[in-house]
């Protein structure tokens, strides 16, 4: 396509018809996480930063969807899932077994080019984390980030998270 090869990065650069020829060409994946695990990693990447996680998540919810950080911000309002066909959904926490099928899809031998995953361990680190994290909130915060989160919750599986109602 005349301008694939482009510096803009950003569908929103382009027209509906190169959106749409762009979109066409290629295998479209999308990586998701739990929204409480994103809002976890980004209090632990800036540590320092606000005293509590209370307050960080405080922070999030005053500054809201459109004025948010990449990090936390919905993942709805990031990756236009309801107008973007993925052909692939990828879950954090089964990132081994999910990579490992992608990657015999496209052709590739899986086993070699895999880093070493422990999901399992990932997956129990998180659950720890998030209840450790979640107890911090109010009852009023907790309702906020539900309420924050609820096309995400809505969009992807994530039925385990302490956000789900």
């Amino acid at each position: 396509y005349r301008r694939l090869h482009t510096r803009e990065t950003r569908l929103s650069k382009f027209n509906q018809t190169e959106i749409k020829a762009m979109l066409g060409s290629y295998t479209k994946v999308l990586f998701v996480r739990d929204p409480f695990h994103r809002l976890i990693a980004s209090f632990l990447q800036s540590m320092g930063i606000s005293p509590s996680f209370s307050s960080f998540v405080q922070e999030v919810l005053d500054s809201g969807v459109h004025n948010g950080s990449v990090a936390w911000k919905p993942l709805v309002s990031l990756c236009q899932p309801c107008l973007i066909q993925y052909d692939y959904v990828v879950m954090f926490g089964f990132l081994r077994q999910e990579l490992g099928h992608l990657l015999r899809r496209a052709g590739l031998p899986a086993v070699s080019l895999l880093p070493e995953l422990t999901d399992s361990q990932v997956q129990w680190t998180y659950r720890w984390l998030s209840e450790q994290m979640f107890s911090e909130l109010s009852a009023q915060q907790k309702k906020q980030l539900s309420h924050f989160y609820r096309w995400d919750l809505a969009a992807f599986p994530f039925s385990s998270s302490f956000l789900s109602d």
